[in-house]
């Protein structure tokens, strides 16, 4: 026994070590990724991150780029910059949030600490049919970034399981997938490698690393630049999206078919720490945007045992994401106690962000009758099951404490778990409103997997570290 022991313990030193040296480098004048070419005006030593992103060592100036950027088309930023306003993608960008002033013309000089992101733009045929947000067939887009790369300028060769720096992160703060905490992922009984998602739609898990293998825009609010192929644009599915993938990686997948999807994953949450770090303010509440963004951070943190990463609203408290936004401890109409609290939800003090319309704040607390407008109850409807995924994914790592805000919780509990078939006849009878559809009711989601992984889990949930147990969903709302 004690020879195995040595000889494994012998063989994963190796291992550290060969990680713990550079990665294999290459010198040339040419970096293709996803249909980008970057032409530098002499060769230079470039290598790639563990995601497979590349990265070019020391000074470099880039010459050219396929496709071209210009005419508003293909657009190319260095050091993306804090801006949720505008991009200078593509010049078709809803709400006027193109400006040509933000495409960097080329020939483009980087140093160690800038990251250049090159992007495609769809065509105009393209652009006028629809396209997919996440899975969903049935909604049309109008984003006209069809895909984008990412180029990191490195002061050095990186070792060979480096995660790329975040783009918006000048310092190039660099985790490394060796310190992974794989033992954190359970491997819950689920057998199939193919996960049900809504409109018929199956996916699988190399088909989710597709997605999280590519990298993901979150500066434009409403999400207008983010590349369509494989990102998605709507609040909505942005909480859905890590959501599945993590309940995915929770599952006894084979490791071999968690390792790039957990590589990917866990890169996006990089990706937003870095924003948040290099000075956010985040993703407020807007009805359905807004979702989606801390659980990847949360996630990421706990996976490389970075507490300040695990827990943003701890370490950064004014930074803001539309989960906590919506969601109040408050006594419904209905008798619970927690509460969806509005288009635009509250700040950290439980006030209305928006305190001149009576219509985008919070309302549960009052009859239907007194209700200023339907929209509020509509997008409760459409957010409520949209964050199931993500907090069954994070009640299962007993990740609450780092989430840091327990009304998101408790709320989602609520969905899963109230009964809300006479309170939509009351809905109906105070107002004329109808959500009696099948997709409005409460305890259930739009996805097959997760309807069956809240249902084997949720009040079947693996101890914690300490040994402490969740209260049952039914307890955390009443």
């Amino acid at each position: 026994m004690y020879v195995c022991k040595s000889v494994c313990m012998a063989a994963i030193l190796v291992l550290l070590s060969a990680c713990a040296e550079s990665g294999p480098t290459v010198k040339t004048d040419t970096i293709t990724q996803y249909g980008i070419t970057w032409k530098l005006s002499k060769p230079a030593e470039v290598g790639q991150f563990v995601n497979g992103d590349y990265y070019v060592v020391g000074n470099c100036e880039v010459v050219s780029i396929t496709p071209p950027p210009g005419n508003g088309r293909n657009g190319c930023e260095v050091n993306p910059p804090l801006d949720e306003n505008h991009s200078g993608y593509d010049s078709r960008e809803e709400g006027h949030r193109y400006d040509a002033k933000m495409c960097t013309p080329l020939p483009i000089q980087m140093k160690p600490g800038d990251a250049l992101m090159s992007t495609i733009s769809v065509t105009d045929e393209e652009y006028n049919k629809a396209f997919h947000r996440w899975l969903r067939k049935s909604v049309i887009t109008p984003c006209p970034v069809k895909s984008a790369c990412v180029l990191t300028c490195v002061a050095a060769a990186q070792p060979a399981d480096a995660f790329r720096p975040s783009y918006c992160d000048r310092s190039q703060k660099t985790y490394l997938a060796r310190n992974l905490k794989r033992n954190l992922l359970p491997n819950l009984p689920y057998g199939r490698d193919t996960f049900d998602l809504d409109l018929g739609v199956s996916i699988s898990a190399d088909e989710l690393a597709d997605h999280y293998n590519r990298v993901w825009f979150n500066l434009v609010f409403f999400s207008f630049d983010a590349p369509v192929e494989y990102q998605p644009q709507y609040g909505r599915e942005m909480a859905e999206a890590p959501g599945v993938a993590s309940l995915a990686l929770m599952t006894d997948l084979p490791p071999e078919k968690k390792e790039r999807l957990l590589i990917g994953l866990v890169q996006n949450g990089i990706d937003l720490w870095g924003i948040v770090r290099a000075g956010f303010h985040g993703w407020q509440a807007h009805g359905g945007h807004g979702s989606g963004r801390k659980w990847p951070i949360v996630f990421a943190g706990m996976m490389l045992g970075d507490d300040e990463m695990a827990s943003p609203t701890k370490t950064y408290p004014n930074v803001q994401f539309g989960e906590d936004m919506q969601t109040l401890f408050k006594r419904s109409w209905t008798g619970a106690k927690v509460v969806y609290a509005g288009h635009q939800g509250v700040d950290r003090n439980g006030e209305d962000i928006n305190k001149t319309d009576p219509g985008w704040g919070q309302y549960e607390h009052l009859p239907p009758k007194e209700w200023a407008s339907q929209m509020n109850e509509s997008y409760r409807r459409l957010n409520g099951n949209a964050w199931v995924a993500e907090a069954l994914a994070a009640r299962i790592m007993h990740a609450e404490k780092d989430w840091d805000h327990d009304a998101f919780f408790a709320y989602e509990d609520r969905w899963m778990t109230e009964d809300d078939t006479a309170f939509v006849k009351q809905i109906k009878d105070q107002t004329g409103w109808d959500f009696s559809a099948d997709w409005q009711l409460q305890r259930a989601t739009w996805y097959p997997f997760v309807n069956e992984m809240w249902k084997k889990y949720r009040d079947n949930l693996p101890p914690g570290p300490n040994g402490e147990k969740t209260p049952p969903a039914e307890e955390t709302w009443k």
